[in-house]
């Protein structure tokens, strides 16, 4: 088939969550199938990183989308007037639109692959082609557990008016849509309670979920030290999320961690942290903010767990499926693991309160042996169940139910 396949962000170099979920798809498509990738990029050096695409795609065409704070505050003028979603008015890009109405005249595509829901605005713009939403997430569901930890009052209002926004948005795109696909269970539970709660009646077959996919069997397990005392989180550090949870784990986990293993060290690895974040570092020598790594490995072979002490979120955490396959220990909350099928205890610790995640990392700091039996346990599961090669085969079953592209024109006025 030919795919037209439209990315949020350019998933190059794979190195956040989104990204490893589609360049592994990308990967996978690339074998069967002939794929055009166009992409919003936000960078010069993305469109450097495009090129690396250029081997598996038939084409890579890049957008720029430029944000600025003045454009935010316009966007969040724009919403609270209109009623619209900030997040999805704020990725609005005119350019992209042209784009991809010459693209459509130029080639005859077999499908327009929307790539998280940021995407759906602009597939939906083009007439004729079958179209299909992958949803890395029910996005009002993540902006819902952010408001309910929200201690700011208006931040928490805003918050909750946006998830009612992007609720009844992802209902009504998902109508749209021939085929939406979903990464886990919860995932498509919140996306039918949206559409009933929009009153709109859900699909006759439930939309299907095919996991986020990891390069498990590609890559070797991390040889960790011995005895490790480090902590790590690796986590792109401007998403919310992610803010949140690591604060949380600093302030109220950490400080119970330390008093039990004086010598622990707590490693905060990830692109921009906030100044929040970086006053950790100045207030805790045992802390340490690292930014953006280009290699982790270092700092995965010294640590005796990943943390994902995540409080609001939705889809799966890409980097437990990625500690999973290398084969390192992981101390998760309940939300954390989410949409991943992982039993605690035998795969993984799990925490949901200050006590109990700090107990769970006092016993893998103190007992290296049980860190080293929920790896193994864990890289086997991943290779069996969560690499790209055996995960992605169920897009082709969706691809192929799908109906055949419209008669399209081919000249102005002239029918083809």
């Amino acid at each position: 088939m030919r795919i037209l396949l439209l990315t949020q962000v350019l998933p190059y170099p794979p190195d956040s969550g989104p990204k490893v979920k589609t360049y592994n798809v990308i990967q996978y498509l690339a074998r069967h199938h002939e794929v055009t990738l166009v992409s919003l990029i936000r960078s010069p050096n993305e469109e450097t990183h495009a090129e690396k695409l250029r081997d598996l795609c038939a084409a890579v065409y890049t957008v720029p989308l430029k944000r600025s704070r003045l454009r935010d505050l316009g966007y969040l003028a724009h919403s609270l007037l209109s009623g619209r979603s900030f997040i999805m008015a704020r990725d609005a890009c005119p350019a992209l639109d042209q784009l991809l109405a010459e693209l459509s005249r130029q080639h005859e595509f077999d499908l327009v692959h929307a790539d998280q829901l940021n995407m759906a605005q602009f597939a939906l713009k083009l007439p004729g082609i079958p179209t299909l939403l992958d949803q890395h997430n029910a996005v009002w569901t993540i902006v819902q557990r952010m408001a309910a930890h929200s201690a700011s009052l208006p931040r928490r209002i805003f918050l909750e008016l946006e998830a009612r926004r992007l609720r009844r948005y992802e209902a009504e795109v998902c109508q749209q849509f021939d085929a939406v696909v979903t990464v886990s269970d919860p995932d498509r539970q919140a996306l039918e309670l949206a559409m009933q709660a929009q009153g709109l009646p859900l699909p006759t077959q439930p939309f299907p979920v095919i996991p986020i996919a990891v390069d498990a069997q590609g890559e070797p397990p991390v040889q960790r030290e011995a005895n490790p005392r480090t902590i790590l989180s690796m986590a792109t550090m401007f998403w919310p999320p992610n803010i949140d949870g690591v604060l949380w784990f600093a302030n109220e986990v950490y400080p119970l961690v330390q008093q039990a293993v004086p010598d622990v060290q707590f490693v905060i690895a990830g692109a921009r942290p906030p100044q929040r974040v970086q006053r950790l570092a100045e207030q805790n020598p045992s802390i340490n903010v690292t930014g953006y790594v280009e290699d982790p490995l270092p700092y995965m072979q010294a640590s005796a767990a990943l943390i994902v002490p995540v409080r609001a979120g939705g889809g799966m955490r890409v980097k437990i499926l990625e500690a999973l396959a290398r084969g390192m220990p992981i101390v998760s909350t309940t939300i954390g693991y989410e949409g991943i099928d992982l039993t605690p205890g035998e795969h993984l610790l799990v925490g949901d309160t200050p006590a109990a995640f700090a107990e769970a990392l006092i016993r893998l700091l103190r007992d290296p042996a049980l860190g080293r039996t929920l790896a193994a346990r864990g890289r086997r599961l991943a290779e069996e169940r969560y690499d790209w090669r055996v995960v992605n085969r169920e897009l082709d079953a969706v691809y192929a139910a799908l109906p055949q592209p419209q008669q399209r024109l081919i000249a102005a006025g002239e029918p083809e």
